[in-house]
């Protein structure tokens, strides 16, 4: 009983902290479950191509602009309500496609439940951040973020095998039913179990530019590092299926081999490096998972075998080295009056810029990409020689990892470990 008791307090499972978990693993069955197999559904409603570029158009959009209005929402209403609030959204959205088979019904609903994860991500960090003292709240990020990893894996499977049971239109149907249900489930586990204050409501502006300005030096500098890493992560994201199996004669099956590696890997860093962060500095985890972002796309290049690329994919899991890390580094540089709205503004500044990064990734690639870029675009046609004379696959990825020096080098010159004069720690809970 007494190693249960001290494995609880090791990871930081405070009865609140399980509740938040829950919820992660429970809103997310349903959001990977159903969402990951809407584009079958819409084919079968008459939406077609468009619509399915819609859908995803609008995933990345809204991952994007969530994050702010979620963070505003969690400081002003206390990040209990907010949750629940979120649950509530999502829950709506479940409702429309399970009730009106329409393709356009679909996309309306998918508003209400597809960037779940970004809009309920800065009031979880919140909650960890206030349930959890600052020598847990890395072990904290760090359990969510395994945690959610669970439905990432589960949801596909029992979606599919609901479509192979009844078809696709019934089946994703009664996996939305079921994503209901397990939502309605987390919100009451998390009016049960989350244990908060009682706030009164706090005067946040809504506008991000005034969020904005409130940005510590320090959070800032780790912003700017944070967004160059993004590129190299971004830049050639979409291409390395393309360059293991239609460049290396991979088969579709060692590639997913390669992706559980790297899921795999990331797993067994978690937990180590989040007791080691909690224990000092955060500084040095970040600048570490910062050269792991760098090294991946250099790895990838010298690449062309199985075995040479099992290798850069370890590199490419080690990149979650630090991620908790940074998410617990950004709650202890942000304002102890505004943590939510300030995770919010930072990935809202940060997502919308690294959007342009898959763009960025196109024009590199091929010179017949670049060209179909320029004709749909009718810009960039000054540019286009160039790109026609330098565009090729060894262009992005050298390019990737450029950026990524880049943003490693700047954070370990100039990013910071917490603030000058942090608020003591009075969390109990």
């Amino acid at each position: 009983m007494n190693r249960i008791a001290s494995a609880v307090d090791f990871l930081g499972l405070k009865k609140s902290i399980v509740a938040v978990l829950a919820m992660a693993i429970l809103v997310g069955l349903g959001e990977h479950m159903a969402e990951r197999f809407l584009p079958l559904y819409l084919g079968l409603l008459g939406g077609g191509a468009l619509s399915i570029g819609l859908l995803n158009g609008l995933d990345n959009l809204l991952s994007a602009l969530y994050s702010f209005p979620g963070g505003y929402l969690s400081d002003r209403l206390g990040y209990k309500r907010a949750l629940l609030l979120f649950n509530l959204f999502a829950m709506i959205g479940f409702l429309l496609v399970i009730f009106a088979p329409s393709w356009y019904v679909v996309i309306i609903g998918a508003l209400f439940f597809i960037s779940w994860s970004a809009i309920s991500l800065p009031a979880t960090m919140e909650a960890v951040s206030s349930i959890l003292p600052r020598t847990k709240r890395t072990m904290g990020v760090t359990m969510h973020s395994m945690v959610r990893r669970i439905p990432m894996a589960a949801g596909p499977l029992i979606g599919g095998a609901l479509i192979s049971a009844y078809g696709v239109q019934t089946g994703v149907r009664i996996a939305f039913v079921i994503a209901f249900a397990v939502a309605g489930v987390s919100a009451l586990l998390q009016q049960v179990m989350i244990t908060a204050p009682v706030q009164a409501k706090r005067m946040v502006h809504l506008h991000p530019w005034h969020t904005l300005r409130q940005m510590s030096p320090a959070l800032r500098n780790l912003l700017v590092s944070d967004i160059l890493i993004r590129f190299c992560e971004q830049i050639p994201y979409a291409f390395v299926v393309i360059w293991c199996v239609e460049l290396n004669g991979l088969s579709a099956l060692r590639f997913g081999v390669l992706t559980a590696i790297e899921m795999v890997t990331a797993m067994l860093v978690y937990i180590p490096v989040a007791y080691l962060a909690d224990k000092g500095t955060k500084k040095p985890f970040v600048v570490t998972t910062f050269a792991f972002f760098t090294l991946f796309p250099l790895a990838l290049l010298g690449a062309r075998s199985f075995w040479m690329m099992v290798l850069a994919f370890i590199l490419r899991g080690m990149k979650e080295f630090g991620e908790p890390t940074r998410k617990a580094l950004i709650m202890d540089l942000a304002p102890e009056d505004s943590k939510a709205i300030m995770f919010g503004a930072y990935y809202l500044v940060r997502d919308t810029i690294v959007s342009l990064a898959a763009f960025g990734g196109a024009l590199l690639w091929s010179p017949s990409t670049a060209e179909r870029l320029v004709d749909i675009s009718g810009c960039g046609q000054a540019l286009l020689p160039w790109f026609r004379h330098v565009a090729s696959p060894t262009t992005t990825l050298l390019t990737s990892c450029a950026f990524g020096v880049l943003g490693t080098l700047y954070f370990a010159l100039f990013g910071k470990n917490v603030q000058a004069c942090p608020a003591p720690d009075t969390s109990t809970r």
